[in-house]
């Protein structure tokens, strides 16, 4: 038999334990009292004779009081709830010990791979991680209902980011209104920041404002070169102005000007790149940044905007330079590339920008593509017309702007009445359900599933409510850089930031994982069959975006879905299945679960069958998604990366392509580094297995990890398949091609 404790661990029945708790509960009580070790055993005995697989120890501790009661013995079945309440206490009041010694000691998997944008042996992650320990031990004894705690414990539903719930001013992703704080001025600890006068200096603060912004946040945040683009217009007039005053002709006036903007631009550039990723935020990493290219967002400044997007695809193209000044892929920041008619024909203006990107995309892994013209079919704002606008995130996307009636709440500067406001709103946060756990608990009965997930879906609602309720009691003051000072808001200081929470200002998310798994299991077949399968994965989400829209309408928050990207928690949601149901092919015998709505990792599928496939999907996940296909190396037939482009931009509003872009500083080798059946990593040429000095770069959630990742995240990335040589003829001589073509 199995007993499954309260943190949701399985562990072997050991009936001596039961012997120990009555026999130091019989101790305390008389000797008319007491039961004899005859009794003992046959308690012991009754609960053997249940012959049940699996029981959790409450159950147990149920069945011992009810045990003692029937042989009359209720002094000591007194003592028995005593001693058993007096072990809870001690439990929770030294939950925290053991983590933080795992943690410094430096010698526990998880905390060495929670994160793989993060290294836990250096003191600035150690130190965030150690008052997340404490922050999470707080929000577990006193913030939480006992039922959403115990449900996050069993990997039924997953409470994120509760290593910062603790403060109550934290919230999740956000747009930064750059715009606003750069043309109006802001303010960082104190000091004012007035309007930049060229790009250089706007690129430089804007570094600084991200950096404040992202430590004073826990989750991704996005910015706009659109927001940049005025200072490369103020940077060439400065420029014209200084050879005019030196008596130069026109015509050399504009030469030297564009000479010395050229620079300029290139240096703006790489001191962005270069602060971005040498700054460290409170939370012990650069900062989670996206970047945002979308020329559709100007007419005035298009130009100065594809002159910084151009100079971005090339510095990213080349990569940064590793300890052994070597040039590898960085992390971030991640970049957001927007197809648009402008930039999508081979003949249009900007073609030149996508074939840029498509280079990098091959080299680097990024940018990623959002279709505007998708996008436009499915964000309607308010006033019914499209919208295109980036991620706050890896994939968070805010609902269409409803709050356009409601005026200027933000109090912003650069606010314009009657026009959509996507810049200076953020998300709230997020709670994810374990979906694959709700088709295993209904045991394939269809009418039983609906009920569980309805049952499970209140559960994460009311975990969403705690979420709501603990941002809503923030005042301006405690974030000046968010709410003060233009990154979301210009509030008064002592001003709630209540307002902000409602209307659809701002959006919170009811997470999902594990579709593939939950429709297997209840259908035996995949999403992707285009039948049974497919019609029952809809009707999943569905019942998903119902429920937001009920909950929607009672409480005026804006709850929207969201395809989670579980990094460390796919490993936590599969242990839990496994330990609650046993192995099942095909549905628990892997160490991972599917993200969100994805066609699984070992799926067999086309890149073009594949993105249009997760395109209905993606349609019924408004609040965060992001599809993506496994490539092998492209670098030499780009033409293959742009006819993938192009199909995005057709049929799906969010993808990218993850290749494979990896160094071994032992031997200097630039191929891809392997996975042996044991999911270590080392390098092809040499043997080289020292994480030290290997650098390698996957695409993990939807963002860049390099840092290594746990074991089920590991086996996910080795059982990916390959999407595009099915229909794209590679014409490389990659490793990768080679082996797939032996293969085939």
């Amino acid at each position: 038999m199995k007993i499954i404790k309260r943190d949701g661990r399985v562990v072997d029945y050991e009936p001596e334990k039961i012997e120990n708790a009555i026999s130091k509960a019989n101790a305390e009580v008389d000797d008319d009292d007491k039961v004899t070790p005859a009794q003992i055993k046959n308690i012991v005995k009754y609960i053997e004779n249940m012959k049940k697989k699996r029981m959790l120890v409450e159950d147990i501790q149920d069945i011992i009081e009810m045990r003692l009661m029937s042989l009359g013995k209720y002094q000591l079945a007194k003592a028995y709830i005593t001693y058993r309440y007096t072990r809870e206490l001690v439990r929770r009041s030294n939950t925290t010990d053991l983590s933080i010694k795992e943690l410094i000691d430096g010698e526990s998997e998880y905390w060495n791979t929670e994160n793989s944008n993060k290294n836990a042996k250096i003191v600035t992650v150690q130190r965030d991680y150690l008052a997340g320990i404490t922050s999470t031990d707080i929000t577990r004894r006193f913030l939480l209902p006992e039922d959403v705690v115990k449900a996050h414990d069993a990997g039924i539903i997953h409470f994120h980011d509760a290593d910062y719930f603790a403060q109550n001013a934290l919230h999740n992703c956000d747009l930064i209104n750059l715009e606003d704080m750069l043309q109006n001025g802001t303010n960082i600890n104190g000091v004012m920041i007035e309007k930049p006068h060229r790009f250089l200096t706007a690129m430089t603060i804007a570094t600084q404002l991200i950096t404040a912004v992202s430590s004073s946040q826990y989750g991704g945040c996005t910015i706009s070169l659109t927001h940049l683009a005025p200072f490369v217009r103020s940077s060439y007039e400065n420029y014209l102005k200084k050879y005019k005053n030196r008596k130069f002709s026109a015509k050399d006036c504009e030469k030297y000007a564009k000479e010395d903007l050229k620079k300029e631009i290139t240096d703006g550039v790489q001191t962005f790149q270069y602060q971005i990723n040498s700054m460290t935020t409170t939370n012990g990493q650069a900062p989670f940044l996206s970047v945002c290219m979308y020329l559709g967002e100007t007419e005035e400044y298009k130009d100065e905007l594809a002159m910084i997007i151009e100079e971005v695809l090339k510095q990213r193209i080349q990569g940064m330079k590793n300890e052994k000044g070597v040039y590898i892929t960085p992390a971030f920041p991640k970049l957001l590339y927007v197809l648009e008619e402008d930039n999508i024909k081979p003949k249009s203006k900007y073609y030149y920008l996508t074939e840029l990107a498509a280079q990098c995309t091959a080299k680097r892994m990024v940018p990623d593509y959002i279709s505007e013209k998708v996008m436009k079919e499915l964000k309607k704002n308010e006033n019914g017309d499209g919208d295109c606008y980036p991620c706050m995130g890896c994939r968070s996307f805010l609902t269409p702007d409803r709050s356009i009636s409601k005026g200027n709440v933000a109090k912003a500067k650069n606010y314009v009445p009657g026009k959509p406001k996507y810049y200076g709103r953020f998300n709230q946060g997020v709670v994810t359900i374990n979906l694959p756990d709700v088709a295993l608990s209904s045991e394939k009965d269809m009418d039983l599933f609906w009920d569980i997930l309805d049952e499970r879906l209140e559960l994460c609602h009311k975990a969403l409510q705690v979420r709501h309720e603990r941002l809503a009691s923030a005042l301006s003051d405690v974030a000046p850089i968010l709410w003060q000072h233009g990154a979301l808001a210009r509030l008064e200081k002592g001003e709630s930031i209540h307002e902000l929470l409602h209307n659809g200002y701002s959006t919170i998310s009811l997470g999902y994982a594990g579709l593939y798994e939950c429709v297997k299991y209840m259908t035996g077949k995949s999403h992707t069959d285009g039948g049974k399968g497919y019609e029952f994965g809809i009707k999943v989400m569905q019942r998903l975006n119902d429920k937001c829209a009920e909950w929607k309408a009672a409480e005026n928050i804006d709850y929207s879905v969201y395809g989670t990207p579980i990094e460390s928690t796919t490993y936590k949601f599969a242990k839990g299945l496994r330990e609650r149901f046993g192995v099942i092919k095909g549905i628990t015998d892997r160490d991972y679960i599917t993200n969100s709505y994805h066609v699984p990792v070992f799926e067999e599928i086309d890149a073009f069958t594949k993105l249009k496939l997760e395109s209905d999907f993606q349609r019924l996940s408004p609040g965060g998604a992001i599809s993506y296909i496994e490539t092998p190396n492209l670098q030499n037939n780009i033409p293959a990366v742009l006819e993938i482009i192009d199909f995005i931009y057709n049929n799906i509003m969010y993808a990218e392509l993850n290749t494979k872009s990896d160094y071994c500083q032992q031997c200097g080798y630039d191929g891809e580094i392997l996975l042996d059946d044991k999911l270590e990593w080392y390098c092809p040429n040499c043997g080289n297995r020292n994480h030290d000095t290997l650098n390698v770069a996957r695409r993990t959630c939807g963002y860049i990890g390099t840092n290594f990742w746990n074991k089920g995240r590991t086996q996910e990335i080795k059982e990916r398949v390959l999407h595009v040589d099915n229909k794209v003829d590679c014409k490389c001589n990659s490793k990768e091609c080679k082996d797939t073509k032996k293969k085939k």
